[in-house]
């Protein structure tokens, strides 16, 4: 029997060739939106991470845990001219400016903290829990430096009515204040920890999604292009080819920029932030150690808690296994290859060790103020405590700025590039789609005319 085809009717084979031709090359564009799609989530995530760490709330919260310095020097400074007496003029009058300097200093990284808070009630309740206790602690600071200065004591302790006045500012600071103002940074650093564990996650996920996509992409263009080289017997389309050169490139080059951008994360977060951090709360508690040093002086019924007070604080921040203030003095002195502590993995390179000869240097200062006072020579102390003790606080202070610039170097430098690498990605990724498709309907197109 034979078969009669009908009239008008096209081939079979005419009309099945060009419904694979559509269906391989929607499959391909299909891939290639997945690929490009996959590169806009990817890029947007890691960019978000960026702003967040680099931007927003990584600098807010490195000021916010300025604010623990502020404080904290704040009632140094008032220690400072409770013990100068009579005398000390020159040294009072910038010990009172800068008290207002860092009072300052203190108001503005609340008011970062406050913006920082957001719509989270639990820290604004505590940036104005800070707030008003500030300003009780202000209304004692001055009590105490008035007092003071009606009293005209000579260097050293002073008056009774100025030490029960003045412990009254400083159990405020200590026990209040203080504390608050470091749940502040914890709270705040947060959002950058969390920030990071979720970028972390999602840019490896989303680099891998965006290869096996682009791998995809690259599959279903060579088979276009076989499928067409088979089927109509000739050579290679140019526009496929060019097509598949160019996804090819976007691939490796949307792969190797979020490599470069979850590198950046890493190295902003690791190397920079979360160190910058570490200086900066060290810096802080440094600085309320050598407050600890003039209310050893000025307060002879608590001077043992102070002294333990000044151990627990060094001990924080660098270890070593000491039961007392003088065996602790000669472990730091003899040094170690070993430190634990806060600066424990911030003392690498030629920067750590100079921030532990000037550490060391601090502390050995410290050991003979504290000879002087058990001496009863509360007027050679005073001088000791203004003089070379602040000179090597100093010195150490500025240690550990170089240390926590070169690291901010660190953070600055990560961001720029990761955000450089994104800018780049952005400004050929829209080109890229365009040209891409175009290539596609210009290697097909023609194929698909045949059969008109």
């Amino acid at each position: 029997m034979t078969l009669v085809q009908t009239r008008g009717a096209p081939p079979p084979v005419r009309r099945g060739v060009p419904g694979r031709i559509r269906v391989i090359s929607g499959v391909t564009v299909a891939t290639l939106a997945l690929l490009f799609a996959a590169l806009a989530v990817g890029s947007s995530s890691a960019r978000d991470g960026l702003r967040v760490i680099g931007r927003d709330a990584g600098p807010q919260v490195v000021a916010t845990a300025g604010l623990y310095l502020a404080l904290s020097d704040m009632d140094a400074q008032v220690a400072n001219v409770l013990v100068m007496g009579d005398q000390y003029e020159r040294q009072r009058a910038a010990a009172i400016d800068r008290y207002e300097r860092r009072r300052a200093e203190a108001n503005r990284a609340l008011l970062k903290a406050f913006e920082l808070s957001g719509d989270n009630p639990a820290e604004r309740r505590t940036v104005e829990s800070v707030l008003d206790k500030l300003g009780q602690y202000e209304r004692l600071a001055g009590q105490a430096l008035l007092l003071d200065e009606r009293s005209g004591h000579a260097p050293g302790p002073p008056p009774a009515q100025v030490v029960e006045t003045y412990r009254a500012a400083t159990d405020l600071m200590r026990l209040e204040l203080l504390p608050q103002a470091y749940n502040l940074t914890l709270e705040t650093g947060t959002i950058v920890r969390r920030t990071y564990d979720e970028k972390a996650l999602i840019v490896p996920l989303v680099r891998g999604a965006v290869l096996v996509a682009g791998l995809l992409a690259l599959g279903c263009l060579i088979w276009l292009q076989v499928f067409l080289t088979r089927r109509f017997r000739r050579v290679l389309a140019p526009a496929l080819l060019i097509a598949t050169v160019t996804t090819a490139l976007a691939l490796f080059f949307g792969v190797n920029v979020l490599g470069q951008d979850e590198e950046a994360l890493l190295r902003a977060k690791s190397a920079g932030f979360d160190s910058v951090l570490t200086l900066a709360r060290a810096r802080a508690i440094s600085n309320s150690m050598q407050g600890d040093q003039s209310r050893y002086l000025l307060d002879k019924d608590r001077a043992d808690t102070y002294e333990h007070t000044y151990l627990d604080k060094s001990l924080s921040i660098i270890y070593f296994e000491a039961g007392n203030l003088d065996v602790y003095h000669e472990k730091v002195a003899k040094g170690s290859d070993d430190f634990l502590g806060l600066l424990g993995p911030e003392l690498v390179g030629q920067q750590g060790d100079d921030v532990m000869a000037a550490y060391r240097a601090f502390q050995a200062a410290d050991r003979t103020f504290r000879g002087l006072v058990l001496d009863g020579r509360a007027n050679d102390a005073v001088a000791a405590r203004l003089g070379p003790v602040t000179s090597a606080f100093d010195s150490y202070d500025q240690a550990l700025v170089k240390l926590a610039d070169s690291h901010q170097g660190v953070f600055t430098a990560a961001i720029a590039t990761g955000e450089s690498a994104l800018n780049n990605l952005w400004r050929l990724l829209p080109y890229a789609i365009g040209v891409i498709g175009l290539l596609v309907i210009a290697g097909v197109w023609p194929r698909l005319k045949e059969y008109r």
